[in-house]
């Protein structure tokens, strides 16, 4: 994509997903953004971005004072190179050893297949400005509900559990921190307008602030965008609308407020995947069709999906204390519907669950679906402090968050007015129409989860340019179930469960020169249990324990100004495998079990160089190993390497970038010795 940035005038490209326009007010300067924030970030992975250095338009680095393996997507990136309408996903996918999918457009879709190393989305964390957040239930996002790109600052990819102050109920697999863009030092209106492929659409209005004097210094921005597309995929189109607004107040020399608030909605037709017979029959584009007779017909298949995120910071440093608390909320109101089959195998007329003689048959003539909810509440609140005590400093904090979650699915017939349809005979003595509705669910349930959070640990400056951090995190996972209708079992279920556990962690830093460092670190991760460990009887009877990984890696970072490069080597081993007990499990009864782990092993490199004339070039490579302990056998989905290589453009007002990422072989069911090709 090439564009000539001409200052206060409008601004022009095209490239491969379309021709994008965008305005800037008299006042508005894209690069200059405020920096009223007191004291520094007690964050252990924010930290790490405001020691960034070295070329800025490259689609990662490395940092000079990281302690783990971490990319870092820095802001002039995303907003030169990125499509308009890219979701974190997509800014994120051309770092190491990242596997992304995003089938039917940049940000036109949920990204699907999205893992680090060969751990899975709901194996590791995502963060928005430090605080966790996600799906309760088995802790996945959902990529096109939250944060628009305009309003992205940077986004940092941590490889690996951090140490004990990584707060997040799946540290497991690592940590994605998605930074919110500062407010620009002066006042003024940036209008974005984009047109592309798919007939894609964005139009979008920003205005600053600018720092108020008279109100102490204080600044923030809205901004306003609306998309629409088509998408890749045939009848697959989105519309999605997004607010966003923060708001920094400085309340004296030492102490901030921070406010943010994102508001999104959506309107999609979420692509299911095609079978291999649909491929051959109606092309690699194939989504959904226009027959109103069929399962997979576009207006069957719908998402209607509101979200909110909402907090409240407080930052403060005063007597050689640092104080930092965000109290927050955030919130998913997703309403869908489908067709009971859209992918054909299960045609019109066929049984649904339940079977005969309690099963209901469909005529060739009715269109079964399913329609259901998913809504929830996250509040929360995160509080960390430290203080330089003797030859080091002391770092503490504490987090609690409870999420409620109401989830429902019911059988209902397409072509009678989405009326609800019964699979199950009478089960409750109620009246004819909360029967109906019961009997037609597939699930009707309350979940709660409720994670608490407590670290401490102390950085020692041992010698000059080496910190020796040393530190123990306790957390703490209470899940409640209050199923009307349970999940895969169809009964009713109100159970309770609580997991402990104590994780350490250990890192060395040392700052050979000031543009050079190593690093080596030994940690524990955790991913708190998921709730279809419910799904069953007599959850009683799965006496498992958490999955847990170990962590040993090692690392450089060497940061030049025409050169950067970054490598490391790592190895995991995840332990408590959780899988089904298939000789102590019955028909509605599954027992689960640990069963051994996986370990990972791998190599990763990143660097640039600046080549001259404006022209930069950028590469990273990866060699990954991910293999199952009892039988030595490939993880489903874990590519064997990566790569990803490019060419950027900038001089003057002129600037441009190519680029590829080449994903290896992977397998996408178990019991496999080694991917394909390797």
């Amino acid at each position: 994509m090439f564009r000539n940035a001409m200052p206060l005038t409008s601004l022009f490209s095209i490239g491969f997903i379309g021709a994008s326009i965008v305005a800037a007010g008299g006042l508005a300067h894209a690069d200059s953004n405020a920096d009223t924030t007191a004291g520094r970030s007690l964050d252990p992975v924010l930290v790490t971005a405001q020691a960034l250095k070295g070329p800025q338009n490259v689609p990662s680095q490395g940092s000079l004072v990281a302690t783990q393996p971490q990319s870092i997507v820095n802001s002039e990136f995303i907003q030169k190179n990125l499509a308009p309408a890219a979701n974190y996903t997509d800014i994120m996918k051309f770092t190491p050893s990242v596997f992304t999918v995003d089938p039917n457009g940049p940000g036109l879709a949920e990204n699907l297949g999205t893992s680090i190393r060969g751990f899975q989305d709901g194996q590791f964390n995502v963060t928005f400005d430090g605080i966790p957040w996600g799906d309760s239930n088995d802790f996945t996002h959902h990529s096109t509900s939250y944060f628009m790109p305009q309003d992205i600052g940077n986004v940092i990819v941590d490889r690996g559990p951090g140490n004990a102050g990584t707060l997040g109920d799946a540290t497991f697999g690592g940590t994605v921190y998605v930074q919110s863009a500062n407010p620009h030092r002066d006042a003024g209106a940036t209008a974005w307008l984009s047109y592309g492929s798919f007939k894609t659409k964005l139009v979008g209005l920003r205005y600053d602030t600018g720092v108020v004097d008279r109100w102490n210094g204080a600044s923030g921005f809205i901004s306003a965008k609306t998309l629409s597309s088509n998408g890749y995929l045939s009848n697959t189109k989105l519309d999605r609308s997004d607010v966003f607004l923060k708001f920094l107040q400085p309340l004296n020399d030492y102490t901030t407020l921070s406010f943010a608030s994102n508001l999104n909605k959506v309107h999609q037709n979420p692509a299911w995947g095609e079978t291999l017979a649909q491929i051959q029959a109606l092309g690699p584009n194939y989504g959904y069709n226009n027959d109103p007779t069929s399962q997979s017909y576009y207006q069957y298949n719908l998402d209607k999906i509101t979200t909110d995120y909402e907090y409240i910071g407080l930052h403060s440093h005063f007597s050689g204390w640092v104080f930092d608390n965000k109290l927050y909320t955030y919130g998913y109101f997703h309403d869908g519907w489908n067709g009971e089959d859209p992918n054909g195998q299960a045609p019109n007329g066929s049984i649904l669950p339940g079977g005969v003689p309690n099963g209901t048959i469909y005529s060739p003539t009715n269109v079964p679906g399913q329609q259901m909810h998913m809504y929830y509440r996250s509040v929360g609140d995160i509080f960390r402090v430290s203080k330089e005590i003797g030859p080091g400093e002391v770092q503490a904090g504490a987090s609690y968050d409870h999420q409620t979650n109401s989830r429902a699915q019911f059988e209902i017939d397409m072509t009678n007015h989405y009326a609800y349809n019964p699979i199950t005979g009478p089960n409750c003595p109620c009246s004819a129409a909360d029967a109906t509705l019961l009997n037609s669910a597939d699930r009707l349930m309350n979940d709660y989860l409720f994670t608490r959070e407590y670290y401490a640990q102390y950085i020692w400056h041992a010698l000059d340019g080496l910190d020796l951090t040393g530190g123990v995190k306790q957390v703490n996972f209470e899940r409640v179930l209050d199923a009307t209708v349970n999940q895969k079992t169809g009964t009713s279920l109100t159970y309770d469960k609580t997991w402990d556990r104590n994780l350490a962690s250990f890192d060395a830093h040392y700052k050979i020169r000031s543009n050079w460092s190593v690093y080596a670190q030994w940690a524990q991760g955790f991913l708190a249990p998921n709730l279809n460990l419910f799904y069953v009887s007599t959850p009683s009877n799965s006496n498992v324990s958490p999955q847990s990984t170990t962590n040993l890696q090692a690392g450089t970072t060497w940061v030049g100004h025409q050169v950067t490069v970054s490598a490391d080597v790592y190895k995991i081993d995840f332990t408590n495998l959780i899988t089904k007990d298939l000789q102590h499990s019955t028909p509605g009864n599954t027992v689960f079990q640990n069963l051994g782990g996986v370990k990972y092993h791998g190599v990763e490199l990143e660097g640039s160089v600046n080549l001259g004339l404006g022209f930069t070039a950028y590469a990273n490579a990866s060699v990954n190993s991910a293999k199952v302990t009892v039988d030595q056998t490939w993880v489903p989905s874990t590519p064997d390497k990566t790569a990803a290589l490019g060419l950027l453009y900038h001089h003057g007002g002129w600037q441009g970038s190519l680029m590829g990422k080449f994903v290896g072989r992977r397998y996408g069911d178990v019991g496999n010795a080694v991917p394909l090709g390797s």
